[in-house]
């Protein structure tokens, strides 16, 4: 049943992806029909300048709780250092996403929310089941294992004494 359900969904996504194809008004291809470890792999003077700029910011961050207090009086209260220093990251961190790698990273969260729809969870039987029969793989791996120990303790002690 599920195999069947799996290709009724992959039917559907392709006859949607055809429809779409189909209504758009001129056939280009559009940014979005990149993949994107192509998207990944272009870059530009522009990425390179927003690259530098980030990891100078995050190492500016980890030194504002050193420095900074040293040369301006409000930073000698916690949470003036704590806010400058997530104001920092989260300015990294846009930085990153305007390149092109941080589209591409963009598009791989986008697909794995996509896949994540598509998988088939297990029922709470299912889980409690193979809860247990990992339980019981466990300890009996691990009595194996002590058995094991036990025997090469005793097989070592008979050589040393």
């Amino acid at each position: 049943m599920s195999t069947n359900q799996d290709n009724l969904d992959n039917k559907l996504s392709d006859a949607k992806a055809t429809a779409g194809g189909m209504l758009t008004k001129n056939n280009h291809t559009s940014a979005n029909s990149t993949s994107a470890v192509e998207v990944a792999k272009t870059g530009s003077a522009k990425d390179v300048m927003l690259w530098l700029l980030a990891i100078a910011v995050l190492i500016g961050a980890t030194l504002v709780n050193q420095y900074l207090p040293g040369y301006w009086q409000p930073a000698n209260d916690l949470w003036v250092r704590v806010s400058i220093i997530v104001a920092l990251f989260v300015f990294a961190l846009v930085c990153l996403a305007l390149t092109h790698q941080g589209r591409a990273f963009k598009t791989l969260l986008k697909d794995a929310a996509v896949e994540l729809r598509r998988v088939t969870w297990p029922s709470k039987d299912e889980t409690f089941q193979y809860t247990w029969q990992v339980i019981v793989v466990i300890a009996i791996v691990g009595f194996f294992i002590w058995v094991l120990d036990n025997f090469f303790n005793w097989f070592v002690g008979l050589f040393i004494g």
